[in-house]
């Protein structure tokens, strides 16, 4: 019974699908198709990505990562921050498995929330699409202000937490609703 109480959320929600589609079933079928369909999305994007972090926790060593972006690497831990969030493409839930690699690396906080900052505002495919369809100055002011918004978050989370309780996090607790 306690097992079941861990996916009491999954099991609403399902049961919600359910009345939905007994009330409505053209709305039913519809949510049914597009969260199947994001499902699948998911499935197809994270094993790449988790392949990728399993890869760069054996090959990049932590002295390394710490040199590049651990609290006293300067510049070049905003540099490594933005080449990395820059080049990234896919949806930010991709991006967390990475920023928890980094974090277990020793990666300073600051560069962490700074590369998440980048992936969603001043990766490659966005920055494209943003000069294309809204012009240079939209899309100096939006990422310009993004980055600067988010290296500044970043020190203010570095003030508030520390590695050890963010690495330390126990996703285990039941959670109530």
């Amino acid at each position: 019974m306690r097992q079941l109480r861990k996916y009491r959320f999954f099991f609403i929600l399902f049961g919600s699908f359910i009345v939905l589609t007994l009330i409505n079933h053209s709305l039913g079928m519809k949510a049914f198709q597009l969260t199947g369909n994001s499902i699948l999305n998911m499935l197809f994007l994270l094993p790449p990505v988790l392949i990728f972090v399993g890869l760069l926790d054996k090959w990049v060593e932590k002295e390394t990562l710490i040199k590049y972006m651990g609290d006293k690497s300067g510049i070049y831990g905003v540099l490594f921050a933005l080449l990395l969030g820059g080049i990234a493409a896919g949806p930010l839930y991709l991006a967390f498995p990475i920023a928890v690699l980094l974090l277990k690396k020793g990666a300073s906080i600051r560069y962490v929330v700074f590369f998440l900052g980048v992936w969603t505002t001043a990766k490659l495919p966005v920055v494209i699409y943003e000069f294309a369809s809204f012009g240079i100055k939209f899309t100096l002011i939006h990422i310009c202000f993004g980055l600067v918004f988010y290296y500044l978050m970043g020190i203010i989370f570095e003030k508030f937490y520390n590695h050890k309780q963010l690495l330390n996090f126990d996703n285990n607790k039941d959670i109530s609703l």
